[in-house]
Order: structure tokens, then sequence, then C-alpha cells
């Protein structure tokens, strides 16, 4: 049978609409309801007992709105918080980080993988640490793993400049050791960074497979639901909800980009820091 309910997807902010993006793209027919905690971003900076505090509060508002399914589209809560949100949600649980871990695993040739992602999610070593499972698991155990962090990307892809000669210069900067290093897959640890992919494939050249964290986990989406027979299968038109803890026009301003598609409208406010949790 059917299950119109739909799917809950949150992050930290606006980063996540690329993972939203993906869903839509693999799963036409579901709906939607995205909470953005644009008030209380970002939370790479925050410890990990608050960041997972604010995923519980995130899960609970979701929960209310009686979701099938939540997605952490945020790496650092997926890092700090996916085991707790998975024990205490009474729906299923998607983080990013495994599946982009074994999208890459399953693509590298010579075992040589690069990982570009914020300082904070970099300094977890939680992808290091993802990838190096997976091989263990495919018995692969010749994997070298070369980091970077790329701060600059992210106010980049808000900006809107993804494919002028700055975004470019940047991506040398930053790319040119891991492509000496010779890698022949690349791990975008951060959901800003699928917006800069053209110019971050130009500038490691041919050859090299970019993994979109957020492509993955919407395919274990995909593969969960049908799997557990909770899939819309396409009654009715599908419904995309919006909400911010922040600023609902600043939301729906930045909004269009990470989308692939026009603004969204009537985002709703809701600050989630009203729910009591207990750590």
């Amino acid at each position: 049978m059917a299950d119109t309910r739909p799917i809950g997807v949150f992050d930290s902010g606006i980063g996540g609409l690329t993972v939203l993006r993906e869903i839509w793209n693999v799963l036409p027919g579901e709906s939607t309801i995205y909470f953005g905690d644009n008030a209380r971003a970002p939370y790479g900076n925050k410890s990990r007992s608050t960041v997972i505090r604010y995923s519980l509060q995130n899960m609970k508002f979701l929960e209310s709105k009686d979701v099938k399914m939540i997605v952490i589209a945020c790496n650092t809560a997926s890092a700090y918080a996916y085991d707790t949100l998975k024990d205490r949600s009474g729906v299923p649980v998607v983080e990013v980080v495994t599946p982009g871990a074994e999208a890459t695993v399953r693509a590298t040739r010579n075992g040589k993988i690069g990982i570009i992602g914020t300082k904070a999610t970099i300094s977890t070593g939680v992808y290091r640490q993802a990838v190096e499972s997976c091989a263990l698991k495919h018995g692969i155990k010749n994997i070298e793993i070369y980091q970077k962090t790329c701060p600059l990307f992210v106010p980049l892809a808000e900006e809107g400049w993804w494919d002028n000669d700055i975004a470019r210069l940047t991506a040398k900067e930053y790319l040119t050791p891991l492509k000496e290093a010779g890698i022949d897959t690349l791990v975008m640890a951060c959901t800003h960074y699928p917006l800069l992919a053209k110019v971050i494939a130009e500038t490691m050249g041919e050859g090299i497979t970019l993994v979109n964290t957020g492509e993955a986990a919407a395919s274990v989406v995909r593969e969960m639901l049908s799997k557990d027979g909770k899939t819309a299968e396409g009654n009715g038109a599908p419904k995309r909800e919006f909400y911010t803890s922040d600023e609902p026009m600043m939301f729906e301003n930045v909004a269009a980009p990470f989308l692939g598609e026009g603004l969204p409208s009537g985002t709703g406010h809701f600050s989630t820091d009203r729910y009591e949790v207990e750590i």
C-alpha cells in the first residue's frame, strides 16, 4: 500500500537543499518537508553535544509533521547525531556520510581518494573513517586518503560564483595538491560543493570521479522506501514544504540555486529550540 506521507529533510541551513534536489530527481512523486536551521548555523563550530541537541529538536519538529523518513542533510549532524537519532526516531533515518563513502569505494580504481570539505568536517575525520571502513568491508586494503579543507567554496557557492575566474583560481589553489597526488576519486564532503562541481571537475582534469554525497544518500532513500513498501507510487501531486528557523524571505532568496529551479514560496518560520530534549 502506498505511503503518501512526506520525507523529512533537515540541515543547519541551505546546503542541504542540494540533497533535497537529488531526492526530487530520483523520487519525483514523493512529498517532502525541508527544515533549515539557519538561525543556529553553522553547526560545524558547535560542540558534539550541542549538535546532537539541535538534531534531536529538528527531528521532533519533522516527526510532528508526520514524516515517514528523516534525512540528515548535514555532514556535521550526520557525523555527531546519526546514531542518537536512529535510536530515538520513530521512523527510518538516513545520513549523508556512509552513502558517500560507499559510492567512493565503489568508484575508485587506483585506491587513491581525495576528500574535500569544511574545516569542521575534515577535522572530525568522519569521512576518512567511513571510507576506510567501507574499503575493509569490500576487502580493499591499499587505500590512500588525501584530505583538504576548502573553506572558501561555501561563500563562493552562496554568492553564486560557481563558474568564474575567482572560483577557478580558488579551486586551483585548493585542489592542485590532490591532483598531484594522483587521486582518481574525489568526495565532495560538503553539501554546498556540488554547485561548484563543474569548476572542480575542470581543475582536476579527466579521469577523476566526483562523488556527490547527496546523490548517494538519495539512492539510499529510494532503496529503503522501496524495500519497506513505503513509496508514494504517484498518488496525486507531491507537496513540497519549507521551514526555516530564521527569516523566511532570506531563506527563499538564496534557495533557488541549491534547488536547481525557481524560488520556493510560502516558507514557514519555526524555532525548534522550543523542544526540550535530553542528551
